[in-house]
């Protein structure tokens, strides 16, 4: 393989309208050289690559069959949609992804007309196709026209209820709509559930039932691993209906299982169903993740999401770690924890490795819980956990259990019981962009009664902070930490809890106090290292918590500066919002005191580097520095646009 692959025939197709002038066989050309080019771009790049690889023939069949972007093709969770940026128009800028003024990694309706709905969180799909579905026939106009909906859904995010929600309605207003169950066995994880075991025994029914002569789809020419799986479903298909009956129950007419790498399926069954559909339709597709590409193909997690790499070997181009990532800290603290205490478990919503419990999982199988994509049945879940004298905790990315909020409130916080939640991806992410900043967790989490709230400034306050929450049977209990590799500091042999609502001071200084919570702390200290070289030296303190407050240190920190500073990785409304409320209460405000709150802007980041996302949100080293220069009113000279 060369960096750059030949595709004479890819180089031809500037729009999905190029297609339609194909041959299938040149269609089955233009797929080859796309998951070429695919690969090739990702290797440059990093970022998701076993998903596309698998969609490729479906892909470019999908686009060849149906008039996009009239016709609108939502992508679910869409980090499988690479392919489908290259062939609509976004070729020329595929080596950008993920980096700053680059493409998205997922759908962006600012992008493209083709991207008709963003997504990158999951299950989404079909109910935007049927949003779609009905804006046709209520008569709705945009500029693109309304054409037939199409869903591509996996089946790791099938598994979640939103998607059985929108099946449910879809069924019910029985309009014309088609959902695609990509089927690859594999979410990032590897699925879980009872779905999943369902579909598992449909590999083994006859596929296309009154389709059957569109295609030659019988079991015996699926490829090696399909037939695998459907014979290993027989021995469970004894009294049970095969054929989809589960969706045609929703109102949905099925048809499949057909190999998703195979044109001779793939085509006319599409043709078949854009002609002939009058309701709801769901196509189940067999496919492969990785496909096409041997590392990708035999990794754990079918080549999922990966660094740059080698293209000839696969082999990731990382740069080396200087300290452990505050996720491996999680997972190994737990499980020491764990080893200690066997009321101790922990639940996931299929991201066991995202969020380091898989480490746990492999020492302690019985009590780490993936309930798959269900981030609202994962939270009430561990809810009856800690009602049951376990001691649950619940490890979510921040902007994951934005999905699980009412129980949170509900069965959570209004019950008081002591799930301890684990809140991985804090603040601002890079490439994954805005649909995965963790910003909003501070606010949401510490405006209700009860909880306490609290965030790492570096990986060995973590430890103590795991250690709290272990020990914290009173109530709900959660503790937030970013994303990548901690600040190298030295690590203690094991955590000790911390009283809860009481922070440290870090340095003592004068006139000007900084109040960080979280890891910005770092970067205060460099702004206090410039500062101090233009003599002045703030005073700095680490809050530990955002609820309860340490009422006793910040009004001594009010009581002892001319002015109050306090920064956070999160949105308004937060932990400085909080402590702007306590000091009001406390009627500080009408002495004169200076008070500011340095938090994330009103508005979604696009993705880059952290350093920079952090740095467009003013919140860098030198933004602390100039806001404390400015409280104190010292001009600065050659100030930054």
């Amino acid at each position: 393989m060369t960096d750059t692959p030949a595709t004479p025939l890819l180089d031809t197709i500037g729009a999905p309208a190029d297609l339609k002038r194909l041959s299938d066989r040149q269609l089955r050309q233009v797929a080859d050289e796309l998951r070429a080019e695919t690969i090739a771009a990702v290797s440059e790049t990093g970022g998701h690559l076993g998903a596309g690889l698998g969609v490729v023939e479906l892909t470019v069949a999908l686009h060849a069959i149906f008039d996009t972007p009239r016709d609108k093709l939502i992508w679910d969770v869409s980090h499988q949609s690479y392919p489908h940026k290259i062939i609509t128009g976004r070729r020329d800028r595929i080596r950008t992804i993920r980096q700053k003024g680059g493409l998205s990694g997922f759908t962006k309706r600012s992008e493209s007309p083709y991207d008709p709905f963003g997504a990158a969180h999951s299950s989404t799909s079909i109910s935007a196709a049927l949003g779609f579905a009905v804006a046709r026939d209520l008569g709705g106009s945009i500029e693109t026209g309304l054409g037939d909906a199409i869903a591509v859904i996996g089946d790791g995010s099938m598994s979640a209820g939103m998607a059985f929600e929108a099946m449910n309605n879809a069924g019910h207003l029985n309009k014309r709509l088609f959902v695609i169950l990509n089927d690859n066995e594999m979410s990032i994880a590897p699925p879980v559930g009872a779905l999943s075991s369902y579909l598992s025994r449909l590999y083994a029914g006859e596929p296309f039932q009154e389709f059957k002569s569109a295609a030659k789809g019988a079991v015996s020419l699926l490829p090696e691993p399909f037939r695998e799986g459907a014979k290993r479903a027989k021995d469970m298909l004894k009294g049970i209906a095969v054929g989809g009956t589960l969706f045609e129950a929703l109102g949905f007419s099925y048809v499949g299982p057909i190999d998703g790498h195979d044109f001779d399926q793939l085509l006319p069954v599409l043709r078949t169903v854009k002609a002939r559909a009058t309701g709801p339709m769901l196509i189940h597709v067999l496919t492969k993740k990785g496909k096409g590409y041997a590392p990708a193909e035999n990794a754990r997690d079918g080549g999922h999401a990966t660094a740059k790499f080698d293209l000839a070997t696969g082999k990731q181009k990382k740069a080396p770690s200087n300290a452990p990532s505050y996720t491996s800290v999680f997972g190994r603290t737990l499980t020491a924890l764990a080893a200690e205490d066997p009321r101790i478990c922990a639940v996931t919503a299929a991201m066991p490795g995202g969020t380091g419990l898989d480490l746990m999982a492999e020492r302690y199988p019985s009590r780490v819980f993936d309930v798959g994509i269900a981030e609202q049945h994962g939270v009430t879940f561990s809810a009856a956990l800690a009602a049951g004298g376990m001691r649950p905790f619940c490890a979510m990315y921040s902007t994951f259990l934005q999905r699980g909020y009412d129980q949170v409130v509900h069965d959570v916080a209004i019950q008081r019981l002591p799930v301890r939640f684990a809140i991985d991806r804090a603040g601002l992410v890079g490439a994954d962009g805005a649909t995965h900043a963790g910003s909003f967790d501070i606010a949401y989490l510490s405006n209700l009664p009860g909880f306490v709230v609290m965030a790492a400034a570096d990986e060995a306050e973590l430890t103590h902070m795991i250690a709290t929450a272990a020990a914290h049977d009173e109530g709900p209990i959660a503790f937030r930490y970013p994303r990548g590799e901690g600040s190298g500091v030295t690590m203690p042999e094991r955590g000790e809890p911390l009283e809860i609502g009481r922070g440290r001071m870090i340095c003592e200084g004068s006139r000007v106090a900084i109040l960080s919570f979280g890891t910005r702390l770092g970067e205060v200290m460099k702004a206090c290292e410039a500062l101090g070289a233009r003599g002045v030296s703030p005073t700095v303190a680490d809050a530990r918590f955002a609820k309860p407050l340490d009422r006793e240190l910040i009004m001594r920190l009010a009581r002892d500066h001319e002015a109050l500073i306090t920064i956070e990785e999160g949105a308004v409304g937060g932990f400085g919002s909080h402590v702007a409320q306590l000091l009001g209460d406390e009627g500080v405000f009408d002495t004169g005191l200076k008070f500011r709150s340095m938090v994330l802007p009103d508005t979604f980041i696009d993705h880059a580097s952290p350093a920079d996302m952090y740095a467009s949100a003013g919140l860098s080293a030198e933004d602390i520095e100039a806001k404390v220069l400015q409280v104190l009113g010292v001009e600065v000279m050659g100030k930054r646009a």
